[in-house]
């Protein structure tokens, strides 16, 4: 471990910038990359105009070596099949396999007097050399995959404009063996780094380890002054409800001011908001970084910040800007702001940590986000999408695990759009940093227990990422890592001092199932579990009060597992009543089992079959998993996570939706198990379960519970007005002995129903029910439909669809929607539908909208099919 001084590593490598300014330039095309060991010039002459670049190959930046070499048909696609296998692993090869130069030829003029131009890089990993036009910019290489970093470029211009930027970039120093284990075998964690590109559980290893330029590189001028690292702090004193005139917030300010000048600049940092301004004058001494704090500023009735399910995401659009000589402007940062207060305490009733909002306690119901794309290949629109999709979950919180990274400030711009509060974990695995006893680990858990080596470079990392992203509404906690905490050195640095200086606002707790957070009295490790379980588990076993991880099976539809299981290997799993058996491939891709689960359906006749009856599977987990939680809020649990919901590789296991973003039935039972106002079968006791998340007391509500038989022929159970408490789960009745006598032979549908005094629907949940002797033989039997569908679009990215059941036909049976291209047959992804998986009842007619993205023009057809609904395809008028 390097003793080196925290402050030196501090003040030298961290450089900081946050926002796009007002004048930056993304480079993000036109680079060119060459294998290091194959070249003999020196970074000189590369950087030079005069070099050429004829031989090189098209670079993808941002992004990784490995993802060049795919993008060039150099490597196959590692998410396919067993591809990953023919890629050369760093490990066996050596760090020098994947050392590479990367060129840019970049148009900007040497500035004006007293105009400054920067070379800004928000991610490389792990160490890099910087040319530009023949120079080296700094002496020793810039270390470290999370420490942006900033150069001020201006000598280094040409005149005319044309230059040219040459970055050598070095893999980590230690590669870690991929040996199966969590995090291989645990040496890649003593990088200040992304551990799971050794291989974990739910992914093979990446074989560069994600070398490269993988975050944003731009070039930015500004004047003299430029301001770096804005920071707003909103404080909402009490209790806070919707729809309400509110009191007074109170917002406070700062930012670094860099004086790049050789003499002292006399200017005022000036801030504003919503029509109101704020500024303090100041004189900078020359070549200076000085934090300067405003006075603060009250917003009066302000429009406050809200998680999903709970009101707006209203967000301010503010600016600081730093004013010389009265009039010119210096530099002018943007800052997107969500009023809001975060607050925890603890929960002496259930023993785990309790979340509040504006004052207003929330039930977290959140789910595990490891990384966009295991590959790094992020986008706007991609992090917008996979947000998009948890807000569609019904979910208030994601949170980022700590093998990865802190997540990108456009996830966090998403997360802030649609109210996902985010948990933020740090870099530290209970697997890779020594928690348990492991084998498959190079070193003793006490070696493991110091990783990294460099503190002070994960100190300054961590300094540096906090002010990255401190600023956005959603980030709710921060966490120091995943199932342990970091070496106490770093701890104390990171918690005691680094936290109240950097941030001070938001709950910071020690590792991911600390006992200040969920108090385990269940022993264990005090998280999970991850496997399928009997959905009456979720409602009658009391697990960890705020269960970090808790997840089951999410193996997606036919159609997704086409998208990287070879047709050879499409072969649907085997279950001999006590293992599972499968293909090669499925094995690769990490899949769990389903056991016995999909047995009462009926055997799978082949992987087609296999995986829609996985998704009635899927659809039971989840529901009764968010219902089990909800149903016991506040009383044996303040929250949970579940284990996972997203997908950053083609794994067969712990997704929503897949890789391509496609969803499965888990993330629609979700949807359902999670809505904010929720009515629920309890399949222990029988007991309806009314569940409202909301503020405020629901009166006036129709419970109507309605059973079906497998001809279609309703029974109405009961009709009662009923009324839910704030924030509060209620049990209405019982029907255990009516819905078991219903289903004994056959199996039945129960429809489940809230509507208000308008009759409208507010909740609408639809289960299905073996006979008494746990199999499906209604479903088995249960007669064909020919459901009428038809698709109109209703706007650019909008399409309509309404699916009508005739008045004596069977329900038709749990219904898959999607659209497709005309001419290509594929589905439009992403694609969010207000609902899917869905039944139609007899004589009903329901109306689903599915939005896609605006940019689509092609002409579309909607894909329909069912359990027993014929696959219909339908042009889109």
């Amino acid at each position: 471990m390097k003793n080196k001084s925290f402050r030196l590593i501090f003040l030298s490598l961290f450089i900081p910038f946050l926002l796009k300014a007002q004048s930056e330039t993304e480079l993000n095309s036109g680079w060119r990359c060459n294998k290091a060991d194959e070249l003999k010039a020196t970074g000189s002459q590369i950087s030079a105009s005069t070099y050429s670049l004829n031989n090189w190959m098209p670079a993808t930046v941002p992004g990784t070596v490995l993802t060049t070499l795919v993008n060039n048909h150099k490597m196959p696609d590692p998410f396919y099949g067993m591809n990953n296998k023919q890629i050369p692993d760093i490990y066996n090869k050596g760090n020098a396999y994947y050392t590479y130069w990367f060129v840019k030829d970049f148009a900007h003029k040497k500035p004006a007097a007293g105009r400054t131009v920067f070379l800004n890089l928000r991610g490389v990993n792990y160490n890099c050399e910087i040319y530009i036009n023949g120079q080296k910019l700094k002496a020793g290489a810039c270390e470290g995959m999370f420490l942006r970093q900033s150069h001020n470029i201006t000598q280094y211009l040409k005149a005319d404009g044309n230059n040219r930027l040459a970055i050598l970039v070095h893999p980590a120093p230690v590669a870690g063996n991929p040996n199966g284990g969590q995090g291989g075998d645990g040496t890649i964690a003593r990088n200040v780094g992304m551990q799971y590109t050794a291989g974990w559980d739910w992914i093979q290893p990446i074989a560069d380890r994600n070398t490269g330029i993988w975050d944003k590189v731009t070039i930015q001028e500004t004047g003299a002054v430029r301001i770096n690292e804005p920071h707003v702090v909103t404080l909402v004193p009490g209790v806070r409800l919707p729809d309400a005139k509110q009191e007074p917030a109170i917002l406070k300010t700062s930012a670094e001011l860099q004086n790049t000048s050789a003499k002292p600049v006399q200017g005022s940092l000036i801030y504003s908001i919503n029509g109101q301004m704020i500024s303090k004058a100041v004189t900078l001494p020359a070549n200076s970084t000085t934090e300067i704090a405003l006075p603060a500023l009250t917003v009066n009735n302000p429009k406050l910040w809200r998680p999903n399910g709970y009101g707006e995401q209203y967000l301010y659009s503010s600016d600081f800007q730093f004013i010389v000589g009265g009039k010119a402007v210096s530099d002018k940062r943007n800052v997107q702001v969500g009023i809001r207060q975060i607050d925890t305490k603890s929960n002496e009733l259930t023993h785990s940590r309790q979340v509040a909002v504006n004052g207003q306690k929330i039930f977290i119901k959140g789910g595990n986000w490891i990384i966009s794309d295991a590959m790094l290949r992020f986008s706007d629109a991609r992090y917008d999408a996979e947000v998009r999709y948890h807000r569609d979950m019904n979910l208030n919180l994601i949170r980022i695990w700590g093998g990865a990274m802190i997540e990108r400030p456009e996830f966090y711009a998403a997360c802030d759009k649609y109210g996902m509060l985010v948990f933020q974990d740090f870099w530290m695995s209970g697997d890779a940093n020594g928690r348990w006893t492991d084998p498959a680990k190079k070193d003793d858990q006490w070696t493991r227990r110091k990783y990294p080596d460099d503190h002070s470079l994960w100190l300054a990392s961590a300094a540096d990422q906090i002010k990255m992203v401190r600023n956005h509404p959603s980030l709710a906690m921060w966490c120091g890592g995943n199932e342990i905490a970091p070496p106490d050195d770093i701890l104390t640095q990171l918690r005691d001092v680094m936290m109240p200086k950097l941030d001070g606002t938001r709950w910071f707790i020690d590792y991911s199932n600390s006992s200040e957070m969920s108090y385990n009295t269940e022993g264990g490790n005090g998280d999970g579990p991850y496997g399928i379980q009997n959905i009456n588990t979720f409602w009658q076993h009391k697990t960890f009060p705020f269960n970090s991880e808790v997840g089951s099976v999410g193996v997606g539809d036919y159609e997704s597992l086409q998208r990287f299981i070879p047709a050879d290997n499409l072969k649907a799993p085997k279950f001999d009543g006590k293992k599972e058996t499968v293909d090669s491939v499925w094995d690769y891709h990490k899949y769990i089992g389903y056991d016995g689960y999909i047995k009462p359906y009926g055997e799978p006749e082949n992987a087609g079959d296999f995986a829609m009856k996985s998704q009635l599977v899927n659809y039971d987990q989840y529901r009764a998993l968010m219902e089990g939680f909800s149903a016991h809020m506040w009383e044996w649990y303040t929250g949970s996570i579940i284990w996972k919901t997203q997908n950053p590789w083609t794994a067969l296991r712990g997704q929503m939706y897949d890789y391509y973003l496609d969803a499965n039935a888990c993330l629609y039972s979700l949807r359902s198990g999670s809505e904010p106002l929720h009515v629920s079968y309890n399949p222990v006791d029988g007991n309806i379960v009314c569940i409202n998340n909301g503020f405020k007391i629901k009166n006036n509500l129709m419970l109507e519970v309605k059973a079906y038989d497998m001809g279609g022929k309703d029974s109405v159970l009961t009709r009662v007005f009923v009324s839910i408490g704030a924030s509060s789960s209620q049990k209405i009745l019982s029907l255990k002995p009516v819905v078991d006598a219903l289903r004994k032979k056959d199996g039945i549908f129960l429809s489940l129903r809230l509507l208000n005094e308008k009759q409208e629907v507010q909740s609408n949940n639809f289960y299905w029910f073996p006979n008494t002797d746990g199999e499906y033989s209604g479903l088995k039997e249960i007669k064909k439909v020919a459901l009428n569908a038809t698709a109109k679009q209703i706007s650019q990215g909008k399409v309509e669809v309404t699916l009508s059941n005739a008045a004596n036909a069977p329900v038709a049976f749990f219904n898959r929607l999607a659209l497709v291209n005309t001419a290509t047959k594929q589905r439009v992804l992403p694609a969010f539908a207000s609902d899917n998986y869905l039944s139609v009842m007899p004589g009903e007619s329901r109306k689903i909208t599915i939005d896609y993205p605006q940019a689509i023009k092609d002409k579309l057809q909607l894909q329909l099919y069912g359990w027993n609904v014929a696959e219909q395809v339908i042009v889109v008028k």
